[in-house]
């Protein structure tokens, strides 16, 4: 026999949908407080009554939520207010998910209402509803009745498991809800005091009361939700713009003892943070970032991100190659950043010890439609895993939350697959949507830091060394010391001996630093070399695998296969020999004294060891002498270090474009010049500058900043010098074009 069963819920669901779910008596007070906004109220009155001086409760405390939202009817109440999980904002989306004054509609679980429970066991709901015409838009006119809601839960215990003591089974629908419709006493026309104004309060909206509070209110709690509630909507927002306020009470006097005094923010936002990041938006189909830093346009798309390691360890496809056409499933979404420096030296930077607390009170914070996502941007909250990072990697790899504050607006239209969490604390983490939206911001905020915030330091080092040139260079304040002590010979012989000793000291930091700028360049030379060397040193080993295992098994060697695979181990070592040569050159052990090097000759060994990644990567090399080859006076390992650093730098620019990969070299003996020039997409005209800075580098975690500096110095040493092209007439290719010439006559 089979029978029809019916799910029927235990009362004590009311605890787990509120006072369970709910994390806190703060977002409980948030969620009442969000569906006034999802109501159309312009305003909400929170009011904390009888509460002692240090808010602790007693048996008369009570919380009064006042709103002038359009209220309910008696259809609502019943069908919707009392029965969780209710569909009806659900479908109100689905039909318009606008409200009159033009707000998408937030709660969509119906639990919300819920959240009472985690704050009182004793509640009062008085509502009025306003009244609608044919077409559905509300009215400035009210019902003739109010509707009242009461509950008293006090009886029961925390689980709704027994009541006053006796054991019983208690189910969802045996809850007794008393309900009474009656001519207007509370939801009336009459003053209100908000704030500094008093208003006309409109006849509909709703009140309410909650009482037999459950916990322990604190003046710290208080300030919490004054805080979250100033945060509800985008910090950034003009006040004067904002269509919804809400107000904290103690009984009759406003509560102020934690404003977030949103002026003195937003002027410190636009007048002491190093970045303005505004106007920024992610393309979902074109992967693209576009944004305005400090008033100027800019754009990123994925291929310039793919250096960072953020970037390859997320978005690479199966093989481990960077998949620059990842098909992200976050959806479209608007970004704000400001970015300070909490040790900056330049006046306009520094904050001072309120502005520094101002700023570190925010973090980066997510809106839905205009309404916060909680607890994203809380102080204690890292969503976007930021404090994690810096603490597995360098810190200095990564902004810090301390500098940042920033806003992330999405929209239910548009990211409709990151779903808030029914617990209303953040979002739900199912699928890719949510992994994909904070690898997206991951990433930015790391190209921020590496390559935005890098040449913001590059320039503060600068400042820093043209201020203390300034003061006086020390050999400069030594001669100026023994002007003025001329006729003093005691001091002039002691000067002397101090001058003597600083020369000495100074040739040993300059051969220290000789020494350490080699042995970087070897580094980076090897490193580059040595890559193809390493390639075909695996593919020599895996054949001789191959041959000895051949050779361990019973039977006859097949000697024509056998030969076949030693010619080819052969020619394997043969290559890596040759290779090996070439790299040798780079070592301190074999450098020798300057002497004339051939360019072409150079250029050749360089481009063995580049032959088999350029011809994988399809790159084609064409090379113009005009009146023939010259000579540099220099030696092999500096020259070999800066070609190698030319090509290496292509080679991967190269790869970041579709097409014909062109590099064009140009040997002039008449200038002694050497121009090197690829079809890549080219320096941007912001990083010019800062291209032959130490530690600065396009590439992100790719490159290390030192390849052009080091090339720069080395060849310094040799009276010749390597410049960025960058005036359309002279480039002879669209990409990175480089001049490397002679400077200074023997």
């Amino acid at each position: 026999m089979s029978e029809i069963l019916k799910i029927r819920p235990y009362a004590r669901l009311i605890t787990m949908l509120g006072d369970q779910l709910i994390k806190n008596e703060r977002i409980a007070l948030v969620e009442l407080i969000k569906n006034a906004y999802d109501a159309d109220a312009e305003w909400v009155r929170v009011s904390f009554v009888n509460f002692n001086n240090d808010f602790t409760i007693n048996e008369n405390s009570k919380i009064i939520i006042e709103d002038n939202g359009n209220g309910m009817n008696r259809e609502i109440i019943e069908k919707h207010w009392l029965n969780p999980a209710t569909p009806e904002k659900t479908k109100r989306k689905r039909i318009k998910n606008k409200t009159d004054k033009g707000r998408i509609i937030q709660g969509e679980k119906g639990i919300g209402r819920f959240a009472i429970f985690k704050l009182g066991k004793k509640v009062n709901i008085c509502t009025r509803r306003r009244l609608q015409d044919p077409s559905g838009k509300f009215i400035d006119q009210a019902e003739s009745i109010e509707n009242v809601v009461s509950y008293d839960f006090s009886d029961y215990d925390e689980d709704f498991l027994s009541k006053d003591n006796g054991e019983q089974e208690l189910f969802i629908d045996e809850l007794q809800v008393n309900f009474e419709q009656r001519k207007p006493i509370n939801v009336v026309e009459k003053k209100i005091a908000l704030g500094n104004i008093v208003k006309n309060r409109s006849s509909y909206g709703t009140i309410i009361e909650i009482s037999a509070l459950k916990t322990n209110w604190t003046k710290n709690r208080v300030k919490q939700v004054q805080s979250e509630i100033g945060k509800l909507q985008p910090i950034f927002s003009e006040e004067e713009l904002e269509d919804f306020r809400v107000w904290i009470y103690k009984d009759n006097d406003l509560y102020r003892d934690n404003e977030l005094y949103k002026d003195k923010l937003i002027y410190c936002l636009n007048n002491k943070a190093v970045f303005k990041i505004t106007n920024g938006f992610y393309c979902e189909n074109e992967r693209k970032f576009r944004y305005d830093l400090n008033e100027i346009p800019k754009e990123l798309n994925f291929a310039d991100l793919k250096g960072l390691d953020a970037f390859r360890n997320y978005f690479c496809d199966d093989k481990g190659k960077v998949d620059i056409s990842y098909p992200t499933e976050c959806g479209n979404f608007k970004f704000q950043f400001y970015i300070f420096d909490l040790v900056a030296s330049d006046t306009k930077y520094i904050l001072d010890e309120a502005e520094e607390k101002m700023v570190k009170e925010h973090r980066i914070y997510l809106y839905r439609d205009g309404v916060r996502v909680l607890p994203y941007g809380d102080p204690d909250d890292d969503w976007l895993k930021i404090d994690m990072l810096r603490g597995t990697k360098s810190a200095g790899y990564y902004l810090s939350n301390d500098q940042v504050v920033g806003c992330i607006d999405i929209s239910q239209e548009d990211n409709p697959k990151l779903k808030d969490k029914t617990n209303r604390e953040g979002l739900i983490d199912e699928g890719r949507a949510l992994s994909d939206f904070i690898n997206l911001l991951q990433v930015l905020l790391r190209y921020f830091r590496k390559v935005e915030y890098d040449k913001y330091l590059i320039d503060k080092k600068k400042r820093k060394e043209m201020e203390n040139e300034k003061n006086g260079k020390p050999l400069d304040i030594i001669k100026t010391v023994k002007k003025k002590i001329e006729n003093d010979e005691d001091i002039q012989k002691l000067m002397g001996f101090f001058e003597k000793s600083y020369q000495k000291e100074k040739e040993v930091y300059d051969d220290r630093i000789r020494k350490t700028e080699n042995l970087a360049a070897v580094g980076l030379s090897v490193e580059t070399a040595s890559h193809d060397v390493m390639i075909v040193l695996k593919k020599a080993q895996d054949q001789l695998q191959m041959i000895i295992d051949d050779l361990k098994l019973e039977g006859e060697i097949d000697k024509k296969k056998l030969l076949a695979q030693m010619l080819s181990l052969e020619n394997s070592m043969d290559l890596v020999n040759t290779q090996m040569k070439d790299i040798r050159l780079l070592f301190p052990s074999a450098k020798k004294r300057a002497k004339n090097i051939s360019v072409n000759e150079i250029l050749e060994k360089v481009k063995r060891l580049y032959q088999r990644p350029f011809e994988k990567n399809r790159i084609c090399i064409r090379q113009k002498c005009i009146n023939g080859d010259f000579m540099i006076k220099a030696t092999e390992a500096v020259l070999l270090q800066v070609f190698i650093n030319l090509f290496d730098n292509a080679l991967y620019w190269l790869n970041t474009i579709e097409g014909e990969r062109i590099i064009q070299i140009i040997i002039d003996q008449n200038n002694m010049s050497i121009i090197f020039a690829d079809n890549g997409p080219g320096v941007k005209v912001e990083s010019e500058p800062y291209i032959f800075e130490a530690f600065y580098s396009e590439k992100g975690e790719d490159g290390r900043g030192l390849g052009l500096y080091i090339a720069r110095q080395l060849l310094n040493r040799y009276n010749y010098n390597i410049s960025l092209i960058n005036d359309s007439e002279n480039k002879i290719l669209r990409g990175a074009n480089f001049c490397i010439r002679y400077t200074e006559e023997e």
